[in-house]
């Protein structure tokens, strides 16, 4: 007879846990410590959001929506996307509101990859990425970045990874957990070969609202690829509502027409009173999120500054909320340097490894913590690099 993991599949059984998730359990127990490795905004969300959830509740606005979502919701995205990046999306049936950015990205690739597909991963990257790849039973294709190029993407790079059993490319810019961002005119190239491909591109823009000094610039705005891309997005970064869990994608509609019976069986529709709030998030928030992004920039600033003056490589990045320091010289694994740095100085961040191979020699820190947080994480690392001498 079989046992209870007899029944498990092979591609889940094999998929391991988020590498993430070690380090907050190693803080069971622990005081003082500081952490800067959950990739959340320490921002309350703003109170026209959670006034307009209560309102929702108050007025009973507590029924199944649609399944594509609210129509009031989906139109105002549009209208935000073409204002913001000059994309076209029907609102009737060319979005879809999700679970967070997370379940958008789950079932775009599930719509369109399966077993002896190969899905593009460039590395590194987002951990879920990998593992809703495997669990459909497609292949992961990893495409290592280098930091000499600051973690962006080429079509040299490109032509190397892509065979015939390519279905789709995933593509994440601002980058997590680099902070690595493309300018249009280095996305361009990019665009014009795929466009040449019959391949799709699921491109998560999560961070768009967070990128300093420079436009975010879509994929989905080049004109040769607009079909082919599928668009990820969500409230949880730039609007601080990791906790509410909304996301929103975009796509041609016979790729929608597929994507919501995913959607519709699994899901049904997200949290109505959460949709009836980011109406209003959309609406009257645009300078929270500017008054966000501003007190962003000055941490990445310092703890990048910060980094540098103790004698840690790292590139400058400019989008997200994320450092990713080259601690390669000292010798030590990322597992190592993490593992220790909290065990001896209670500093939590998360090793580049969790990011896939790709990040070894590396960690991820995040500055969406007090500037004070990052101040004294800095002095901890500090005296940390110098047992190390």
């Amino acid at each position: 007879m079989k046992k209870p993991k007899d029944f498990i599949r092979s591609e889940v059984e094999k998929t391991p846990p988020s590498g993430i998730r070690k380090y907050f359990d190693m803080l069971h127990g622990m005081d003082d410590v500081i952490s800067l490795g959950v990739g959340e905004p320490d921002f309350t969300t703003p109170w026209q959001i959670r006034e307009s959830a209560i309102h929702a509740l108050e007025k009973g606005r507590t029924h199944y929506t649609s399944n594509n979502g609210i129509l009031q919701l989906r139109e105002a995205l549009s209208l935000m996307l073409h204002q913001k990046y000059n994309l076209n999306y029907d609102p009737k049936d060319q979005i879809i509101i999700t679970v967070g950015a997370s379940e958008a990205i789950d079932i775009a690739i599930r719509s369109i990859a399966g077993c002896g597909d190969e899905v593009i991963i460039p590395q590194p990257c987002f951990v879920a990425y990998k593992g809703c790849v495997n669990f459909t039973g497609a292949k992961a294709v990893p495409l290592q970045l280098s930091e000499d190029n600051c973690f962006k993407l080429t079509v040299d790079q490109l032509e190397k990874c892509i065979t015939d059993k390519t279905k789709a490319i995933i593509l994440a810019y601002p980058n997590n957990p680099t902070g690595a961002v493309m300018t249009k005119e280095e996305l361009a190239p990019i665009a014009d070969y795929l466009s040449k491909k019959d391949i799709m591109v699921i491109s998560d823009e999560i961070y768009a609202e967070l990128t300093y000094g420079m436009k975010h610039t879509s994929f989905a705005e080049f004109e040769n690829m607009h079909d082919k891309v599928i668009y990820v997005n969500g409230f949880s970064k730039a609007y601080s509502m990791t906790g509410w869990r909304l996301g929103y994608v975009c796509a041609h509609r016979d790729i929608i027409s597929q994507m919501i019976k995913i959607h519709q069986y699994a899901i049904m529709c997200a949290p109505s009173f959460v949709q009836y709030a980011a109406i209003d998030a959309l609406k009257q928030c645009d300078g929270d999120v500017i008054n966000m992004r501003n007190e962003y920039d000055a941490r990445r600033r310092y703890i990048y500054n910060g980094l540098k003056n103790i004698g840690i490589d790292c590139f400058e990045p400019k989008g997200a909320f994320y450092v990713f320091p080259n601690i390669r010289k000292t010798g030590l694994t990322s597992e190592q340097f993490c593992d220790r740095l909290l065990m001896e100085h209670k500093v939590l961040v998360v090793p580049g490894t969790a990011f896939s191979d790709a990040g070894e020699g590396f960690f991820r820190a995040t500055y969406a913590s007090s500037l004070e947080n990052i101040k004294e994480a800095l002095k901890r690392i500090e005296r940390f690099m110098k047992t190390l001498k």
